[in-house]
Formats: C-alpha cells, sequence, structure tokens
C-alpha cells in the first residue's frame, strides 16, 4: 500500500479545523475530493518540510505548496472535486476565485494582521501563545511583516502604507465581493447544485475565519452575519465535512498509516535537531541582548599588547643607547 500524503497546516480554534485560510482551503478541498491525507496540524511553520504552511509532502514527487498547487496535485492523483463541472462553471470558478484573492483576501489580511487593536489583541495574542517559546518572540512579528508585504503585492502597491483610506478602499471590496457571493450562491446549498467544488472550498477557507474569529473592530463580520445564506454555507460545511467531535487531530480520511508514522520520525530528526538548536541559539542570544542592555554584563575595549613585550624594551634601551 501506497505511503499516504502528508498535509502540513496551521492548528484549529474557534471550532474551526485551521486558524489559516489557506490552510483551510486545502483541508475542505481534499474532504470534498475524498483525498486520503495525513493531516498534521502544528503550531510551528519550521516543523514543516518547507518551513511554511499548508504544505502537501508526498513520497515519489517532493512537497507542495499554495493551495493552487496542492488542489492541482491532488487532481492529478485522482481526487477531483470538479470533476462534473461543466466548461462554464470551471471557468466562472476560475473568476470568482480571482474575485476572491483581488477583493476579499485583502481585507482579510488588514482585519487580521493591519488593523492595530484585531492585531494586538487577537492575532498576535494568539500566535504567541501557540507558537513554542522561544519562536513566539520572533515568529508573530515575522509574519506580521510578510502579510503586510503580501498586502502590498495583491494590491499592486509596493509603497502601499497601512492608513484610513487604504482600509477604506479594501473593505469597500470585501463587502461588495461578499455580495455578489451571495447573489451567486442564492439558495443552493453549495455553488454548483448539491456537490462542493474548489470553488466552494476557496470560499469557505476565505469566510470561515471571518464568520468565527471574533474580532475587535468587525466591520466585515456585520457585513457577513447579515448575508443569510453565506453565513449558513459556511455553518454547513463544518457540520458536515469538520464535525466538532474531529476538530482536534483529524484525518482525510484513511488512518492506516502506522509503519509510515514510525519512519516519518527518523525523517523528521534532522529538522527536529535543526529546530533545537536554532531555539537554543535565539534563547541565548535573548538572554545576552538583555543582561547587555541592564548592564548584568559589560563589553570592555582593551587595546591589544605586542605579544613579544621582552624584544620591545631591548629595542627602546637601544634606542636610549643611541
Amino acid at each position: 500500500m501506497a505511503a499516504p500524503m502528508e498535509l502540513y497546516c496551521w492548528k484549529g480554534d474557534w471550532g474551526l479545523p485551521s486558524i489559516d485560510t489557506d490552510c483551510l482551503t486545502v483541508l475542505a478541498y481534499a474532504r470534498f475530493a475524498g483525498a486520503p491525507l495525513k493531516v498534521l496540524k502544528i503550531t510551528n511553520p519550521w516543523n514543516s518540510p518547507t518551513g511554511t504552511l499548508p504544505v502537501l509532502k508526498t513520497r515519489e514527487e517532493g512537497c507542495f505548496t499554495k493551495p493552487g498547487n496542492i488542489i492541482i496535485h491532488l487532481r492529478k492523483q485522482k481526487y477531483n472535486a470538479d470533476y462534473d463541472l461543466s466548461a462554464k462553471e470551471g471557468a466562472d470558478t476560475l473568476a470568482f476565485v480571482s474575485l476572491l484573492e483581488e477583493k476579499l483576501l485583502p481585507a482579510l489580511i488588514y482585519t487580521q494582521w493591519v488593523d492595530s487593536k484585531n492585531y494586538v489583541d487577537v492575532t498576535r495574542r494568539w500566535y504567541a501563545k501557540n507558537i513554542p517559546f522561544p519562536l513566539n518572540f520572533l515568529l508573530p512579528n515575522r509574519m506580521h511583516n510578510q502579510q503586510l508585504e503580501r498586502l502590498r503585492l495583491v494590491r499592486g502597491d509596493p509603497m502601499l502604507e497601512p492608513g484610513e483610506e487604504v482600509e477604506k478602499e479594501v473593505y469597500r471590496d470585501a463587502v461588495e465581493c461578499m455580495t455578489l457571493l451571495s447573489q451567486r450562491l442564492g439558495s443552493h446549498k453549495f455553488f454548483f447544485d448539491d456537490s462542493p467544488s474548489s470553488l466552494d472550498a476557496y470560499v469557505f477557507g476565505h469566510l470561515a475565519p471571518l464568520l468565527k474569529v471574533k474580532m475587535p473592530n468587525g466591520r466585515l463580520q456585520q457585513h457577513l452575519n447579515s448575508l443569510d445564506n453565506l453565513r449558513q454555507f459556511c455553518t454547513n460545511i463544518l457540520s458536515l465535512y469538520f464535525p466538532a467531535a474531529s476538530l482536534e487531530g483529524d484525518e482525510i480520511p484513511s488512518r492506516k498509516m502506522s509503519a509510515h508514522a514510525d519512519g516519518s520520525d527518523f525523517e523528521n530528526e534532522p529538522r527536529k535537531r535543526r529546530n533545537q538548536i536554532l531555539s537554543v541559539l535565539f534563547a541565548f542570544g535573548s538572554m545576552l541582548g538583555y543582561a547587555i542592555l541592564t548592564g548584568i554584563v559589560s563589553v570592555q575595549h582593551i587595546r591589544p599588547q605586542t605579544a613579544l613585550e621582552g624584544p620591545s624594551h631591548d629595542h627602546e634601551g637601544d634606542d636610549e643607547e643611541d
């Protein structure tokens, strides 16, 4: 029996199988397509094979990152949630996924990572609490900077700086996007009849965190809650494909993988050793910096002396005799 594919993703919270949009998209698609994945929910991206999340690890073809690449690979392995879509429905899927990434994603980034109150009170607090020490002092700020760069990339403005005007623009686009999605969904259970597709996975991945994670500044949440069909859409997927009893440590769906798990521990040993060394170095650097700043340790500059002092004195004596 072939070894199952391994999906590394952020752990869940707030009733979600993962707290990350990209991870939720991949998890939902895998469930829709019935892909037999071993799901590894972690809180340290450095424990993944690529240092990023999500990542799909395969035995034969290496690792795949980003939802689009992972979904394409799953389709090649005959796990295709879009198999029954018509050509027009396939084109609609591409159009709406582009709409999500252009209009809704910037607002999600802004809400979670740029809005100062949301970031400090919810986002940074969650990651600082769940990422292991001492990386919890380093990674949240690093991720904050990465998300700001991602916002600039999505908006097509490398010089973009957060502010009132930018906030108005991204929130206006997001409201328009959610309204269009609500109109397209209508009274249907999923976007294309009664079977979920990749579009449903993408929409769920973007909307579920907005629905479940309560933010102090919740303008987008208020609008989503006003769209009954989108709210029910997310609730249905959570109850059907991610029931509460399996939110922690759920796998998709085969569990005959004990032999592979033993081998996986051996393969992960170099990565574990690397993370241990990095943690020790980071902790040592932090303690040393604290000691220097507080005056516990002082640094003095000592003027180097000539190694052979004896001959030097002899020369001085010669000069005096001359």
